[in-house]
C-alpha cells in the first residue's frame, strides 16, 4: 500500500493531499505491493493518474483479484486476465510483476492448474506465485514440483517469512489480527527465476526486525551479485514504520553490494541500533 495517512508528517510530506500520496511514496520505497486489485480492479482514470505519480524506475507487483485466485481458481479466467492487463496497460514497464496468491486450499493435486495458468500468461509479463498449502514446504516431493513447475514457466516463488511476527508479542488489535490472519510456514530461500520475491511480516516495534531478517541481507546480497533483481518488503501489523524498516534493510544490502543504487534521499526518523545476530 502506499495511500497510508499516518505516514503524512512522518514519511511524506505534510502537505500531501489525499490521492497523492503515490508519489511521495515514490520518493521514500522504490516498489510497492499493490494490494487492493486482491480486492477489485481499479478504475482506468486511477491507474492513468498513478502513471503520472510513478517515476520510471518505480515497480508495482500488483495481486490478481481474488475472483481469479479464490474463486475461479485460476480456471477458465482468459477474459478477466485480458482485462486485467488491458487496464494496466499504461503503466508499462513500471508493473513489475502479476502476483498470484493462492489460498491455502489449492494444494498438490492442483499443480496441474497452475501449469495451465502460467502457460497462457504473455512470453513479456512476469510471474510471482505464493502458496500457502502446507505440503508445498514439506522440503520434499511436492515442493520440488512447485519449484521445478515456476522455473519452467520463468515465475518466481513468493517466500513469506512471517517467523519474527511470531515470536513478538499478540497484544495490541493489529497484532492479534496478523496472528490470525499470517501464515506460520517453513522457509527455505529459493530463486526460481530473476526476481524473487520476499515478504517479511515484521513486529510492531521496529528494533526487534533486524536479527529476524539478517540472513535475508545476505541471500539478497548473494541474488544481486548473481544477477538477479529481487524483491523485499516489510509488512508489520500496523504499518507504522514500515517504509522506515524497508529503508533500513535496504542500506544493509547497499552496504554489501557496491552497484546498489542508493534510495531517494529521505530525512526521517532513525531506527535504534538492533543486534544483528543471525537467525535462519
Amino acid at each position: 500500500m502506499w495511500a497510508y495517512r499516518p505516514w503524512v508528517g512522518r514519511y511524506f510530506p505534510s502537505d500531501t493531499r489525499p490521492g497523492d500520496e503515490l508519489a511521495a511514496y515514490a520518493r521514500v520505497c522504490n516498489s510497492v505491493e499493490g494490494n487492493t486489485t486482491f480486492y477489485a480492479l481499479p478504475e482506468a482514470r486511477t491507474v492513468a493518474r498513478w502513471a503520472e505519480l510513478a517515476p520510471p524506475d518505480f515497480r508495482f507487483l500488483f495481486k490478481l483479484p481474488r475472483r481469479l485466485t479464490h474463486e475461479l481458481r485460476l480456471r477458465d479466467a482468459e477474459e478477466e486476465m485480458r482485462e486485467l492487463w488491458r487496464r494496466f496497460e499504461p503503466l508499462g514497464a513500471r508493473v513489475g510483476a502479476l502476483f498470484v496468491q493462492l489460498p491455502a486450499s489449492f494444494g498438490p493435486d492442483q499443480l496441474d492448474i497452475l501449469d495451465a495458468f502460467l502457460a497462457q500468461l504473455p512470453s513479456d509479463r512476469h510471474s510471482a506465485v505464493e502458496v500457502r498449502h502446507p505440503d508445498f514446504s514439506d522440503g520434499a516431493d511436492c515442493e520440488r514440483a512447485l519449484n521445478d513447475l515456476l522455473h519452467r514457466h520463468d515465475a518466481d516463488r513468493v517466500l513469506l517469512d512471517s517467523r519474527a511476527l511470531f515470536a513478538g508479542p499478540a497484544e495490541t488489535r493489529e497484532e492479534l489480527a496478523a496472528f490470525r490472519a499470517k501464515p506460520r510456514l517453513p522457509v527455505r530461500a529459493v530463486a526460481t527465476s530473476r526476481h524473487p520475491v520476499v515478504r517479511f511480516i515484521g513486529q510492531t516495534r521496529a528494533e526487534a526486525n533486524p536479527p529476524f531478517w539478517a540472513r535475508w541481507v545476505e541471500t539478497v546480497a548473494r541474488w544481486l551479485i548473481d544477477g538477479r533483481e529481487p524483491y523485499f518488503f516489510v509488512h508489520t501489523p500496523d504499518n507504522e514504520v514500515s517504509p522506515e524498516l524497508a529503508r533500513v534493510f535496504h542500506a544493509a544490502v547497499a552496504a554489501r553490494v557496491p552497484t546498489v543504487e542508493a534510495l531517494p534521499h529521505h530525512d526521517q526518523p532513525t531506527m535504534a541500533r538492533a543486534d544483528q545476530s543471525t537467525l535462519w
